[in-house]
């Protein structure tokens, strides 16, 4: 597998890393649990960071409803106060992070 990080002469992929500090309502949800609003405050095309998300719990997948876009799944890397990062099952293909990122000003 290639190194996200390292993008050949003729990639034009944003890098797993690209950090981008966003403000967006979503929703969420874990296993059977219903669907909660939650906003998205950190986005990257491998994941995303969300400010409050009370009662998540790391191994249970989550997915994630970002207005425009399809069902995405993600996995919770680590919990903080109530924040939670996520890493998604896919990366997010460098057009769809850039409409993201264009969308949420």
């Amino acid at each position: 597998m290639r190194d996200s990080l390292k993008p050949g002469p003729a990639d034009s992929r944003t890098p797993r890393s690209a950090r981008v500090g966003v403000s967006i309502l979503c929703e969420v949800r874990q296993g059977t649990r219903p669907w909660k609003p939650a906003r998205l405050e950190d986005l990257s095309p491998g994941g995303f960071r969300i400010g409050l998300l009370p009662d998540a719990r790391m191994e249970v997948p989550l997915r994630i409803r970002i207005p425009g876009l399809q069902l995405l799944s993600a996995r919770i890397c680590w919990v903080r106060e109530g924040a939670v990062g996520c890493e998604f099952a896919e990366p997010l293909h460098v057009a769809v992070f850039e409409h993201i990122v264009r969308a949420a000003g």
